[in-house]
């Protein structure tokens, strides 16, 4: 393991038909998009494991006894939290809160970006072991993929238009307010959207 004294975030919803991935529904159906949102989350977690990079938590939402989640924890070594919070930034900045008291450095992921690769994963943390104060993970529609934090601060994740395409141009502001140095990674995109994952099926024909 190669950065022993940070952690992996990995945020994840409960695979229940309706509750998530909803952006998805009219072109998969509610089943289809919860079926899409287990077979995404399952690649995030073997991928991040495979790397070997860090201790690995998954975040879940509304809690961690679904079922799913409890098969993932079993097949792999990783922890189970729960999400706690009124909003996505709140749930954030808790799960960072926590994670930062035992270790120097998290990174904070989605399940919806095939793209974000090991090597992206292992820049971030390089990144942040160097002395950056945060490392930003660009997706192509506005918001961000990945952030890396060696300090947390609340300022990062309230009053943000989770969801819109401001939320990575807002975060790069409120990082220059708080006076951080931060590194970003290339832009990726994630399936959010109907073309989102008619984009993905071409390239994985």
């Amino acid at each position: 393991m190669r950065f022993p004294n940070t952690r992996i975030l990995i945020f994840a919803k409960a695979p229940v038909p309706g509750y998530v991935k909803t952006r998805l529904i009219p072109a998969l159906g509610a089943e289809g998009a919860a079926s899409f949102c287990m077979r995404l989350l399952q690649q995030s977690v073997e991928s991040v494991m495979a790397a070997g990079l860090s201790p690995v938590q998954l975040w879940c939402a509304p809690d961690s006894t679904d079922a799913f989640f409890q098969q993932l924890a079993s097949q792999h070594d990783l922890r189970l939290c729960d999400q706690s919070g009124a909003d996505l930034g709140e749930r954030m900045c808790r799960a960072a809160d926590r994670a930062l008291k035992e270790s120097d450095a998290v990174l904070l992921i989605g399940a919806d970006c095939p793209l974000l690769s090991g090597a992206h994963l292992a820049q971030a943390l390089q990144w942040l072991m160097d002395g950056e104060d945060a490392v930003l993970g660009p997706a192509e529609d506005g918001g961000y993929v990945l952030l890396g934090l060696r300090q947390s601060s609340a300022v990062l994740f309230e009053d943000m238009p989770w969801g819109g395409d401001q939320v990575l141009e807002m975060t790069r502001r409120r990082l220059a307010g708080l006076g951080w140095r931060w590194q970003e990674l290339e832009p990726l995109w994630d399936i959010d959207r109907p073309v989102d994952f008619e984009r993905w099926q071409q390239q994985n024909r």
